[in-house]
């Protein structure tokens, strides 16, 4: 077994700390650019885009993992506090909540730009999306939250930080495949040359994560209580429609090719 203590602050400097977690946060945006870049120069978009792109991924990710978490795992307490909602350095993402926030908040991207649609977004961004889980998942594990249900196995981890029982790592469960995720839909993209249906890396994405993470649940305690005696949790029942989702784009009729110029 694994003993993981390793302590969630990196450093201080007077009243401001810099935690793993949010150095793993900054990194998936800022490697995500850099991604996001080369493909925007390749399909010849302004940087200008790129920048506003990234600005409206975050806002849709921060509010919609944070109000996410809010609504799915603890309504009753927030509802009764909503105050609490925006106060993100107290801890609480869900995953859900941002795919959810993300993709109201490419809806209004999309219509102020006649030369992009809906889903010639999303075929794109979902690459870094997926590298991004990776990060998140690596910043879960440093801040030994998430944890997997206990395990005999010589993988086990302790986190010494919440008790001394080994237990699975989920966090790098998740990590370990979204990153096999994010390499392959980055090798699937440039493979066919931009020559692919709209929606169908975005719905290769779908399929491919939310069908691990409906998976890795099984390994995972509970994030709520509330999530006791259920046969799926709210993890699960969140991925199934996102899978369903992903499928229909697989398999929709869709006679546009999108070729990169």
């Amino acid at each position: 077994m694994i003993y993981w203590n390793v302590n969630p602050d990196i450093f201080s400097i007077g009243p401001i700390t810099i935690r793993w977690y949010g150095l793993f946060f900054a990194m998936s945006f800022l490697v995500g650019y850099q991604i996001m870049l080369v493909i925007f120069n390749k399909e010849k978009k302004s940087e200008q885009d790129l920048n506003d792109l990234v600005w409206v991924m975050i806002l849709g990710t921060v509010l919609g993992a944070r109000i996410g978490h809010c609504l799915f795992y603890n309504p009753s307490y927030y509802l009764r506090h909503p105050e609490e909602i925006l106060q993100i350095w107290k801890g609480g993402l869900a995953s859900h909540g941002a795919a959810i926030g993300i993709m109201i908040a490419i809806y209004f991207y999309v219509r102020k730009r006649k030369d992009m649609t809906y889903l010639w977004i999303f075929d794109r961004i979902v690459i870094t999306v997926a590298l991004a889980g990776f990060f998140i998942r690596m910043g879960n594990l440093f801040n030994s939250e998430i944890i997997g249900k206990p395990t005999n196995s010589s993988w086990g981890f302790v986190f010494t930080s919440v008790d001394m029982i080994p237990r699975h790592p989920a966090q790098l469960y998740e990590s370990i495949a979204y990153l096999f995720i994010f390499f392959f839909l980055f090798w699937f993209y440039f493979k066919k040359e931009g020559k692919f249906k709209q929606g169908l890396i975005f719905g290769l994405f779908l399929v491919l994560v939310f069908s691990f993470r409906f998976f890795v649940e099984f390994f995972k305690e509970n994030q709520s209580s509330f999530e006791a005696g259920m046969f799926l949790n709210m993890g699960q029942l969140l991925s199934i429609p996102l899978v369903l989702l992903g499928i229909y784009l697989l398999f929709r009729k869709e006679k546009k090719v999108i070729r990169i110029q």
